[in-house]
């Protein structure tokens, strides 16, 4: 029996049967002692299999992701934490001020993204704000980012015609949502999982709108076929058991750049005759995404 896993309760995990009903099952022991370098066998958006035994659902199988999210561990920092699998999109959700998305934290998780092959947009909310501060941060990230190739749209998440193209967007899709703390994750979320929904009723119980005391990634069932995964805080999300000269292939304008370096493991720091770092004097790499990459090599030094 097949189903997909959408909470995490512990030990028993809430899975979405095919004919749409959500029950518990519980993780049968010979998983949860496999030898893995995560510190969870089984996550949020996991195709598992299911046995029905003694009136109770086990899980028996996790079947192959075709892509995750992870972040380290808290406790073990050699061991990390797989957030979320099986994600069609992510929506990075960013402001331009109250709060202030700082580029160094949106470069993170796109290069995060793409080392685990997560196709990713940025959702630039509250484009009513208009203030210095908000118009020349909004004018800065609009500038750099649809040049390297990733979509950015404009929006207001109290703009009804905002969220229906957000909802076209999402139709029929397991979308994870991410940002930092104040940027309208809530309020998105509650405009894509109405109330009269009673399937997101009966798995949503204890989300709680407008604060962020989510521990664990939970998965809300919305409109139009669209899954929803609302993740915790993202602040330690990043480039886990990766090698510094990996990194720059995260970036995607560096990445059409690395072949014409003079040394194939060149850190694009100061080495001579590198390509990436011509491009960054020259200005057809932008100077701030280039100091977001030293951060996340200084990062893993």
């Amino acid at each position: 029996m097949h189903a997909i896993v959408i909470k995490s309760t512990g030990s028993w995990y809430k899975v979405l049967l095919d004919d749409g009903q959500v029950v518990d099952a519980r993780l049968r022991g010979k998983i949860r002692t496999l030898e893995l370098k995560t510190t969870n066998p089984v996550v949020v958006g996991d195709d598992v299999l299911l046995d029905f035994v003694e009136k109770e659902y086990n899980i028996r199988e996790v079947q192959d992701r075709k892509n995750c999210i992870v972040r380290k561990s808290n406790k073990l920092s050699k061991q990390f934490q797989i957030i979320a699998a099986n994600i069609d999109h992510a929506f990075l959700i960013i402001s331009p001020a109250k709060p202030h998305t700082p580029q160094g934290f949106i470069d993170r998780f796109l290069a995060t993204a793409e080392a685990y092959s997560i196709p990713v947009s940025l959702l630039l909310n509250k484009s009513d704000l208009d203030t210095r501060k908000a118009n020349n941060h909004r004018e800065l990230l609009m500038s750099i980012y649809p040049k390297i190739g990733y979509k950015i749209d404009n929006v207001s998440f109290l703009n009804e015609e905002d969220i229906e193209t957000i909802k076209d967007q999402v139709a029929d899709k397991c979308i994870l949502l991410a940002g930092n703390s104040g940027v309208g994750k809530s309020t998105l979320i509650n405009a894509l999982l109405p109330e009269s929904n009673q399937k997101v009723g009966a798995v949503s119980t204890s989300y709680e709108k407008g604060k962020h005391t989510t521990t664990f990634a939970q998965m809300f069932l919305g409109e139009n076929g669209c899954r929803v995964i609302d993740t915790p805080g993202i602040k330690d999300f990043g480039m886990v058991n990766m090698e510094p000269n990996q990194v720059s292939h995260y970036f995607p304008e560096m990445r059409d750049l690395l072949h014409f370096c003079k040394f194939s493991n060149c850190l694009h720091t100061e080495e001579p005759e590198c390509n990436v770092l011509q491009a960054v004097e020259s200005g057809e790499i932008n100077a701030s995404r280039y100091v977001s990459y030293l951060g996340i090599l200084e990062e893993l030094s």
